[in-house]
């Protein structure tokens, strides 16, 4: 897991368009980025959900909330118009992006149920990671991660 104070490490991705979305485009903003392991998954679906429940809220705090995990494009742009999603998705098929966050999973058990794990990272507008979150309750989730960005930005 990175720490606080690392610098985020860079990365280009594609959305549910197959638009490439990289992370310098969100300079001077926060930026609320997290990995989950399913489009579609119980757990996958409430936490996003519940940050698109508070899109307007994280926009005000000049924030941007991106998910990622290994789906496709089109598996998010199925999540997303089934759920009506606001917030931004991106997918990282080839799990380097998951990796180089330490968001990657190993087996267990010899099975790999996911190869993501359910990880948040806040990153500041200079780019570097202000708080992390390494093992993620989804029921509370989004409003721990806005109070923290709340007392962060104070």
């Amino acid at each position: 897991m990175l720490t606080v104070g690392d610098k985020a490490p860079e990365f280009c991705l594609p959305d549910e368009n197959n638009t490439e979305i990289c992370l310098h485009q969100f300079k001077d903003k926060w930026i609320v980025l997290y990995f989950y392991p399913k489009d579609q998954t119980p757990g996958c679906t409430q936490e996003a959900c519940d940050f698109t429940d508070n899109y307007k809220a994280f926009e005000k705090l000049n924030a941007v909330v991106i998910g990622v995990s290994a789906d496709s494009p089109e598996s998010h742009m199925k999540f997303k118009q089934k759920r009506a999603l606001s917030i931004i998705l991106l997918s990282d098929v080839g799990l380097k992006v998951i990796d180089a966050y330490k968001a990657k999973t190993t087996s267990f058990l010899g099975k790999m149920i996911s190869p993501v794990k359910r990880i948040t990272y806040l990153i500041d507008p200079e780019g570097n990671i202000a708080k992390t979150w390494n093992k993620v309750n989804v029921s509370g989730h989004t409003a721990d991660v806005k109070i923290s960005l709340e007392e962060l930005i104070k």
